[in-house]
Formats: structure tokens, C-alpha cells, sequence
């Protein structure tokens, strides 16, 4: 079964095949560069406003205290567990 490709990743290996692509001369530095920069935005957190039952916040306060952490990062790292798959809801 033959993969398809979009215009722009057909695009890239034309350039590629054709030869134009050429390596830079400070490879290790520009690599390391673009290393900090994804590294920079994987890591940006954004402050968002949620109402939640009082009764759920006072239950995650009580586990916070149990494992040690303060309730709001407990909370950052539930929703942080769900987005990669780490966890999933139950039906």
C-alpha cells in the first residue's frame, strides 16, 4: 500500500532528491538552538479560569495534602496525565 503524500512533503523530497538541500556549518549550534526553543514552548503554561464543584476542590485539597502537594499542581498534573494518555476516563 503506497503512502500519500501531501503537496508539501512531496515538495520536500523533490528538494531533497534533487539535491538542494545542502548541511550548515554550525549544525551542532543551530540543532542545539531549535532544541531550546521547542523545549521553551513545550514548557509554557497558560492560566485558565474553571469552575469546579466546591465539594471536588475540597476531596482534591484532602489528596493534596496526602501526597504532599499543593492542590492546584495536583490538579496540573491530572489534566497533564489525561492529555498524554497516561489516564483515561472511565464509561
Amino acid at each position: 500500500m503506497a503512502t500519500k503524500l501531501s503537496a508539501e512533503e512531496q515538495a520536500i523530497i523533490d528538494y531533497v532528491e534533487r539535491g538542494d538541500a545542502t548541511s550548515i556549518n554550525n549544525l551542532d549550534t543551530e540543532k542545539s538552538r531549535y532544541k531550546q526553543i521547542a523545549h521553551a514552548q513545550m514548557s509554557k503554561k497558560k492560566t485558565i479560569s474553571i469552575q469546579l464543584l466546591e465539594s471536588d476542590i475540597e476531596r482534591i485539597k484532602a489528596k493534596s495534602v496526602s501526597q504532599g502537594l499543593p492542590y492546584q499542581t495536583l490538579i496540573s498534573s491530572l489534566v497533564h496525565q489525561y492529555a498524554t494518555g497516561k489516564i483515561t476516563l472511565e464509561n
